[in-house]
């Protein structure tokens, strides 16, 4: 394509809406165009470079018997009350009404109406398994949308929902799906990280999240130093070192008046002992109920996990009101004497430690609080934030180390949450002519966040640096000079070229400047530039985007040499960690 008829407008100044290196050089590139806030059009090199990742979602996912089809976005609202997520849901779904005043939902996932599918057609245990994939426009009315396409309100995305006769079945399926994305992920140009992670709002029996490290990414995750364990910071889990344990007989449980004490930082200073030796206590309104969560000190509340072992659709900090109409004061909470209200305690607090706590009156504290004696909770379980260096729960002997990363891609085990006979009662006859419950699979990947992160891991100053198997051309061709035999030259070898390979003709009427600047913004894998003092030579130049490297050859060699760059430019699909079982 002739740069002159292609729709590029380049731009020199950086957006001063863009903070993150995709947002920067995705808009000064021409790739992508603001509408609205986490609205975006891909424009003519976005779409190019779309395309081509959502062929290699095909090509990938066809190989492992993925079949393809398309869902509508508009979907009745009756289908999302069955599963019970149209109200579980906040305000991320779009919620309207037609003409005719009945209830609709713009999809930000497909787990409704692709069951509903299943629950129409599949009747047979000879009609499973099955995938069925889509990729397709998603709507999510994201509270804060950020990062140009790594946080938006619409986008394409690869789903496909995956259907077994059982548990076996399906864990029997996963690793094909694991692998596809490591392959689809490889084949982008990316080195993912697959974690442990927490299901969310989707539900299900288990989930890998697959993460790419950046500094710009919104998620955590930790990898242990010896064995490899990797989860989410919501999911994963630490050891947690010992406090201090009690010499000799407990003291008792004192009262202390603590005026403008409120701090942990002044606490700490008030009784002269580390925060591993207080009691945080959190309130917390779970779906209306209040609750409270009560951690060592030194350790933060996951809210996540909270959620969770609490089954809860809406978890939000209790309100002042709450907390009178309770009789509790905020900032002076502990678990001591609390009777009528659901308290849930972290591992982290131990039986043999003497704990401070607030004394659940205001400018009180209570000194030398004893688990088992003082107070007593039902419920004890994992609810810390696993912290940087903390021992690794899984082998014992590595620590964990916190990383920043965006996700590219998320698998989960559904099970039976929407099959299920309270959902929507997905079932088929065995081969025993018995009736059994349908179990599912979900697999997502975001087409525009995995184009922004390839931008995360592949540009510097200059620009982008595409790989060469999602860059919207392979080759640009930069003709330098307006003389006539340059021209010449410059059209001969767009004509050769391009039988060959996919090629951008620069044959703007800018100086040298403007057009390699350009050429080094676009990101395109390979270079080839033409003009007056290689002529003389009878030679082209050839750079590599990505090593920086620059190649003059005879115009005869020139389709040996890109022959030999294309060829070194493609990813390498080996050493990528396949799950076997």
């Amino acid at each position: 394509m002739r740069y002159s008829q292609c729709f590029i407008h380049t731009l020199f100044d950086v957006p001063k809406e863009a903070e993150t290196p995709s947002h920067i050089f995705l808009l000064r590139a021409s790739y992508i165009h603001p509408v609205a806030a986490g609205l975006y059009s891909l424009l003519p090199l976005g779409h190019r470079v779309a395309e081509k990742i959502k062929n290699i979602l095909r090509e990938e996912l066809d190989a492992i018997g993925g079949l393809e089809l398309t869902m509508p976005v508009l979907n009745p609202a009756e289908l999302w009350k069955t599963t019970k997520r149209y109200y579980d849901i906040g305000g991320e779904l779009f919620r309207l009404k037609d003409r005719k005043d009945r209830d609709f939902v713009l999809a930000m996932t497909h787990e409704e109406v692709v069951t509903d599918i299943a629950k129409h057609f599949i009747k047979s245990y000879r009609d499973l398994p099955i995938m069925l994939y889509q990729i397709q426009t998603k709507i999510r009315d994201e509270a804060r949308p950020r990062a140009g396409l790594l946080r938006v309100r619409e986008f394409f995305m690869k789903d496909g929902y995956s259907f077994h006769r059982d548990f076996e079945d399906l864990d029997a399926y996963y690793p094909k799906i694991f692998n596809a994305y490591l392959r689809i992920f490889a084949r982008c140009g990316l080195s993912s990280v697959p974690i442990e992670a927490d299901s969310g709002i989707m539900g299900g029996t288990g989930s890998h999240e697959f993460m790419l490290e950046s500094p710009n990414g919104e998620d955590r995750f930790v990898l242990c130093t010896q064995c490899g364990y990797r989860a989410n910071t919501e999911k994963a889990a630490g050891l947690k070192p010992s406090s201090q344990g009690i010499e000799g007989s407990p003291p008792p449980m004192t009262s202390v008046s603590t005026p403008q004490v409120k701090t942990i930082a002044d606490l700490v200073s008030f009784f002269n002992v580390g925060q591993e030796r207080f009691l945080k206590t959190v309130a917390y309104e779970a779906d209306g109920q209040l609750v409270l969560a009560v951690i060592r000190g030194d350790f933060e509340i996951s809210e996540t996990k909270l959620t969770n072992h609490l089954k809860a659709i809406h978890l939000d900090l209790a309100s002042e009101a709450l907390l009178t109409a309770k009789g509790l004061y905020g900032g002076f909470l502990s678990p001591v004497g609390i009777e009528g209200i659901r308290v849930v305690c972290d591992t982290s607090v131990e039986e043999h430690s003497l704990y401070v706590a607030g004394g659940n009156q205001p400018d009180v504290h209570l000194e030398n609080i004893l688990l088992g004696r003082d107070f007593k909770v039902p419920e004890r379980v994992d609810i810390a934030e696993v912290r940087q260096g903390d021992p690794c729960a899984q082998c014992g002997q590595g620590t964990l180390n916190i990383s920043r990363g965006v996700e590219l891609g998320h698998t989960f085990k559904l099970g039976t949450k929407y099959t299920a006979q309270d959902s929507m009662d997905v079932t088929y006859l065995d081969d025993s002519g018995v009736q059994q419950r349908v179990v599912m699979g979900c697999y997502g990947i975001g087409v525009e966040r995995l184009m922004a992160s390839v931008v995360e891991r592949w540009h510097d100053e200059g620009g982008i640096i595409f790989p060469i198997t999602i860059a919207p051309f392979q080759i640009e061709l930069c003709s330098l000079g307006k003389k006539p035999e340059i021209l010449e030259t410059g059209d001969a070898l767009y004509a050769q070229l391009k039988e060959k390979y996919e090629v951008l003709y620069d044959d703007r009427d800018d100086s040298p400047g403007v057009k390699l600047k350009d050429a080094d913004l676009l990101g395109i894998p390979v270079r080839v530039v033409v003009s007056q003092k290689l002529m003389k030579k009878e030679e082209v130049e050839v750079k590599v985007r990505r090593t920086g490297e620059v190649i003059f050859c005879p115009r005869q060699e020139l389709e040996s040499v890109l022959e030999r760059i294309v060829r070194e430019l493609q990813p390498s699909l080996e050493g990528l960690p396949y799950l076997t079982e």
